[in-house]
């Protein structure tokens, strides 16, 4: 089964972030949930990100490469929103990876070098959500899926940023289920 190495979003680790994990780990997957706030959790999406702009980008992508050093080399990365940034830099960047997760947001490939040949990936984001569809997310995920050999993008109907978040008022029971199988797909493929 797939070793999976995934980072929470700018509120910080939820329960809704652990209940992901538990899910996959129930689908006998390896889940790795490190915290890159050390501790601290964030009401909102502005806080959580004002925090990680005071701490520094560069730390927090240094918390992601921190947390990956003791685990293989043959991870599947993952993130959500913020936990993106590093997820996608170890994706890019870390010899062996089996597979890129990216919820509510995507780079542009460009930013870590050229997407590895092979790698396959996952970009999932809602359709009307103002941060994934207006702030460049999109664009950069339409423009992952188009340089990888192995890349999809699934788009959800509904407006809320953090939609697979259990413990969310934005939680989308049906839209996450579909993620979840999704998911779960996508790791038996790579393991």
């Amino acid at each position: 089964m797939a070793e999976v190495l995934l980072f929470h979003h700018a509120l910080g680790p939820t329960e809704g972030l652990y209940a992901f994990a538990d899910e996959l780990r129930q689908a006998s997957h390896t889940v790795h949930t490190p915290d890159l706030f050390e501790g601290r959790t964030f009401a909102s999406i502005e806080a959580g990100v004002g925090y990680a702009g005071e701490v520094g980008w560069g730390e927090i992508m240094a918390r992601g490469e921190r947390a990956a050093e003791a685990l293989p080399n043959d991870l599947v990365y993952g993130g959500f929103s913020l936990g993106v940034v590093p997820a996608q830099m170890l994706a890019q960047t870390r010899p062996g990876a089996r597979g890129a997760l990216f919820f509510y947001s995507c780079l542009p490939v460009s930013e870590f070098g050229a997407w590895p040949a092979g790698l396959p990936a996952q970009i999932h984001g809602a359709d009307a959500d103002p941060i994934f569809m207006e702030e460049g997310d999109v664009d950069a995920a339409r423009e992952l899926v188009a340089s990888a050999d192995d890349a999809e993008l699934f788009l959800y109907p509904g407006d809320q940023h953090y939609f697979a978040d259990s413990s969310l008022p934005s939680y989308d029971a049906d839209a996450t289920k579909l993620l979840t199988r999704r998911v779960l797909e996508f790791l038996a493929r790579v393991s």
